[in-house]
């Protein structure tokens, strides 16, 4: 008897990427959101409710005018088009390895290529930003250490927000050598080094807590004592350096995930190896990482300086060959 797809698409929520592949709940709602938009498009299309669709009407013919759909109707970007179609490849796999009958419709669907895109312009703080920002964050207030030590730690580690959000006390060590362990994407662990002056910071934090902070406490909470949320986060970031949108080179909005870029392009800026800079912001490929090399008109510079010829090209040109004052190759040619 062939299931339902109810029963699949709660098996593939359910099973396959929370157990089996043990994704974040972030991840989690990225592909519910594309299958959610998928199957209200279907139930348009067929002018049949949800609940009355079943596995058979989920075809190729109708993931591609869903994605032709997404770019003409919803105005979608091509990533958020490619997006989607690996949300939807993943699930025609899951439901072909377990409903043989739709394996031709599934293979038909994994088969759709993905369109090429430009990738997205990434900014960045400069050195001079980022003090002037530290500079002018306020020094008193209720939560004015708690902000201080929230951006500093953003810069330090180039953590993503999720991995802050759910950043607990004991996953920092503030001993001598001082590190965080973080819990990243795809269910993967990764320890990054905490500068001294980050360390101290959050020890002050943690200590000035009304309500002794216990292994299981959240680093960063809110006026009501309870783990600050991704967008707690983001509203914190916009308060204190919002006026920086438009003070660089290019129009940009500061948001949590620039302070990831700014870590990343200072590091590589410092002349730190390109595989320490993957492992420490958590990257899969390296080819992620690579991007930032292409960022910093500072490193170009640098490069340039150091291969300057050390004379005028065009004067040495006009100089007198250098074998012309080697006597001895001199006398050897003569000799010849």
């Amino acid at each position: 008897m062939t299931p339902i797809l109810g029963q699949v698409v709660r098996s593939f929520f359910e099973d396959h990427l929370k157990v089996q592949k043990g994704l974040r709940p972030t991840s989690v709602r990225s592909y519910s959101d594309a299958l959610r938009l998928f199957l209200g498009f279907v139930s348009r299309d067929l002018h049949r409710p949800i609940t009355r669709l079943d596995l058979g009407d989920l075809t190729m013919e109708r993931v591609l005018a869903f994605l032709k759909h997404l770019e003409q109707n919803r105005g979608n970007h091509i990533r958020t088009r490619n997006q989607r179609l690996a949300a939807l490849r993943t699930f025609f796999a899951y439901v072909a390895d377990r409903v043989p009958e739709i394996l031709e419709a599934a293979q038909r669907v994994v088969a759709i290529p993905v369109k090429r895109a430009s990738p997205g312009e990434i900014h960045f703080l400069e050195r001079e930003e980022v003090t002037a920002l530290f500079n002018r964050l306020p020094r008193d207030g209720r939560h004015s250490l708690r902000d201080q030590t929230l951006l500093l730690f953003l810069y330090n580690t180039g953590a993503r927000v999720q991995e802050v959000a759910d950043l607990r006390v004991e996953n920092l060590y503030l001993g001598p050598q001082p590190r965080v362990h973080l819990h990243g994407k795809g269910d993967k662990w990764r320890s990054c080094p905490l500068w001294t002056q980050t360390a101290k910071y959050l020890r002050r934090l943690l200590e000035q807590r009304m309500v002794p902070s216990g292994p299981a406490s959240p680093v960063f909470c809110s006026r009501l004592d309870v783990a600050l949320g991704r967008f707690g986060i983001y509203k914190i970031v916009r308060r204190h350096a919002g006026n920086l949108d438009k003070s660089g080179a290019h129009p940009r909005r500061v948001t949590p995930h620039l302070f990831r870029h700014t870590a990343a392009v200072h590091l590589l800026e410092s002349g730190v190896e390109i595989n320490v800079i993957r492992s420490w912001l958590g990257h899969v490929s390296l080819d992620t990482t690579n991007r930032y090399a292409e960022l910093t008109l500072r490193a170009k510079e640098a490069a340039v300086r150091t291969c300057e010829p050390p004379l005028d090209i065009l004067a040495g040109a006009r100089r007198q060959p250098v074998w012309k004052d080697d006597q001895t190759l001199l006398a050897w040619l003569t000799s010849l």
